[in-house]
C-alpha cells in the first residue's frame, strides 16, 4: 500500500514524455513532407510558365508580348514571382508587368523600387533556384525567380506552434497533476493519522472504562475475572492495530484461514460493544462455516470493521441490522455486507472508494479507500458496491479467489 509515486510514477512520466516527443517529431516530419510536395507543385507551375515564355520567345512573333501569359495562363499563382532579364534585373518600367504577388511601396522612388526588387530577387534566389528562359536552348533571355506561397510558410511554422502549445499544455497538466497528487497524498497522511487515532481510541477508551469499573469491583472476584478478560480482549485489539499499521508499505503474508472464524471474531467484538453505543442494531453472520481462503487475518479484519462502522454510521440513531453473508462459486468466495442504512446515491458509488471522499460531517474518507487497497493489492480480490437504494440500505461485496 504505497502512498508515494515511486518508480512506477517515474516510469509513467518517462513513457508520456517519449510519446510526446514521438508525436512532435512525427508531426514535424509529416508537415515537412507536405511542404516539399507543395514546393514541387509550385515549381512545376513556374516551369509551365517558363515553357510558355520560351515558346513565345522561340516563335515567329517578335513583339515579345508576355502580358497574355502573365495575365491569363497562371492566374492562380499565389506566391511571389519576378521575371527578370538575363542579368537578373527588372527595369522600373517593367515592374508592374514582371512582378507578381509582391507588395511594393508606391511612395518609393524608381531607384528605391529597383533596389527593393533587387534585394527581393536575392532573397528568392536563396529559397529556390531560378528558372532560365532560353532562345534555341542556348541564349538566356530571361530568368524567373519565385518564392513560397502563404500556405507553405504556414505549414513550415505550424509544427513549431503545435509543439509550443503541446509543451505548454503538458507543463500545465504536469503542474496540475503534481498539485492534485500532493493534495491527495496530504489527505491520505492526514487520514492515516486520524485513522490511527480512531483505531487506538476505541480499545484505549474501553480500557479506561474497565479500569474505573475495576476500582469499584476489586472486592468481587467474579467481576474482576470478567473485567480481566475484557481487558485482555482490548489489549489483543491494540496489538492487532499495531500489527495492521506495521504491514502498511510491505507485502503481508497470506495464509489459509477459516473465513467464518475470522468474520465471527469481528462480529463478536462489535456485538459486545453495541449496547455501550446505545444503538439498537443486530449484526448477523450467515453462511458456510467450513470455507477457507488465503488471506492476512489482521488486514482482512480491518476491512470488515470498516464496512461495519460505515453501516453503523449509515443507520445513525435508528435501529436496524447488518447481515454478513458468505457464499461461493467455482471462481470466487463472496462476502456480502448489507445494512438498512440511508443508502448511496447512484452518482456517488464510484466516489466512495476515493481517498478523501466522505458523507460524514467529521469523516476523513480513508476507510473504504484502505479497504479497497487491502482487498485489491494484497489479496488480489475485488470490493464493490453490489447494490444500494437510498433510504433502504447498501450492500458491499468482497470477492476472494476460491482455493477449494
Amino acid at each position: 500500500m504505497k502512498l508515494s509515486g515511486g518508480p512506477a510514477s517515474m516510469n509513467l512520466k518517462i513513457v508520456l514524455l517519449i510519446i510526446a516527443i514521438f508525436i512532435s517529431v512525427s508531426t514535424l516530419i509529416y508537415t515537412q513532407l507536405l511542404v516539399e510536395k507543395l514546393q514541387v507543385r509550385e515549381r512545376q507551375i513556374v516551369e509551365l510558365y517558363a515553357r510558355g515564355l520560351k515558346y513565345v520567345a522561340n516563335s515567329t512573333s517578335t513583339d515579345g508580348d508576355y502580358t497574355f501569359l502573365l495575365d491569363n495562363i497562371i492566374q492562380r499563382i499565389d506566391f511571389p514571382l519576378i521575371l527578370t532579364n538575363a542579368n537578373s534585373q527588372v527595369p522600373f518600367s517593367s515592374i508592374k508587368r514582371n512582378v507578381k504577388n509582391l507588395e511594393i511601396d508606391s511612395t518609393l522612388t524608381p531607384g528605391q523600387q529597383e533596389l527593393f526588387i533587387l534585394n527581393t530577387i536575392n532573397d528568392l534566389a536563396s529559397l529556390n533556384e531560378p528558372i532560365d528562359i532560353t532562345l534555341q536552348d542556348t541564349l538566356i533571355l530571361s530568368k524567373i525567380y519565385y518564392g513560397e506561397s502563404h500556405l507553405v510558410r504556414q505549414l513550415r511554422t505550424y509544427p513549431f506552434f503545435q509543439i509550443i502549445f503541446a509543451v505548454i499544455f503538458i507543463l500545465i497538466a504536469y503542474v496540475s497533476f503534481s498539485y492534485l497528487k500532493k493534495t491527495e497524498q496530504s489527505n491520505i497522511w492526514v487520514g492515516m493519522a486520524k485513522e490511527t487515532a480512531h483505531q487506538l481510541g476505541t480499545p484505549i477508551s474501553s480500557l479506561m472504562g474497565w479500569y474505573e469499573y475495576l476500582k469499584l469491583s476489586y472486592l468481587d472476584p467474579d467481576k474482576v475475572l470478567d473485567i480481566s478478560e475484557e481487558i485482555n480482549s482490548d489489549l489483543s485489539r491494540l496489538n492487532k492495530v499495531a500489527q495492521r499499521f506495521s504491514k502498511i508499505g510491505s507485502t503481508p503474508e497470506l495464509k489459509k484461514k477459516n473465513l467464518y472464524f475470522i468474520l465471527d471474531n469481528v462480529v463478536n467484538y462489535f456485538q459486545r460493544r453495541l449496547p455501550q453505543s446505545s444503538k439498537n442494531v443486530s449484526i448477523n453472520l450467515i453462511g458456510n462455516k467450513e470455507i477457507e481462503v488465503d488471506l492476512n487475518a489482521e488486514l482482512f479484519e480491518w476491512v470488515i470493521e470498516n464496512l461495519i462502522k460505515n453501516a453503523l454510521d449509515a443507520m445513525g440513531s435508528k435501529s436496524g441490522k447488518i447481515d454478513i453473508v458468505i457464499s461461493q462459486n467455482d471462481k470466487y468466495v463472496e462476502i456480502d455486507v448489507s445494512d438498512t442504512g440511508k443508502g448511496i446515491d447512484i452518482k456517488r458509488r464510484k466516489d466512495v472508494f476515493r481517498p478523501g471522499y466522505s458523507t460524514k460531517r467529521r469523516g476523513w474518507g480513508l476507510g473504504l479507500s484502505l479497504s479497497k487497497r487491502i482487498i485489491k493489492d494484497y489479496h488480489k480480490g475485488k470490493i464493490v458496491v453490489k447494490n444500494s437504494v437510498p433510504g433502504e440500505g447498501t450492500t458491499f461485496q468482497i470477492l476472494l479467489k476460491n482455493i477449494s
